[in-house]
């Protein structure tokens, strides 16, 4: 079960760990449910800031202010670009994090 919570980046997103952390009664099940839960947000939360940054950024190209014409698609891009990286990252942290509790 502990492993699934990680594995389910792939098809469940946060919500089952939740449901598992809430079902459990064995604590290390838990406890790997808190850490694949933690590690889903990873990937929501800059996704929520990149959309708040995304909407300001042409809500500036909106109004006609030229101040961001320059650096509102290098901030847009560089962001993508990091939650690429992120993703990556959480993605295969989750897989090795999966693997070694069903190694154990």
């Amino acid at each position: 079960m502990s492993a699934l919570c990680y594995f389910s980046i792939f098809f469940a997103g946060f919500i089952l760990p939740v449901i598992v952390y809430f079902i459990s009664a064995d604590s290390s099940v838990k406890n790997h449910a808190k850490r694949a839960f933690i590690s889903h947000l990873l990937l929501i939360i800059p996704s929520i800031i990149g959309f708040i940054i995304f909407f300001i950024v042409f809500g500036v190209y909106g109004s006609g202010s030229d101040n961001f014409i320059s650096t509102g698609p290098i901030l847009i891009i560089s962001f993508i670009i990091l939650e690429i990286l992120l993703s990556v990252a959480v993605i295969i942290w989750n897989i090795i994090q999966g693997v070694r509790v069903l190694r154990v």
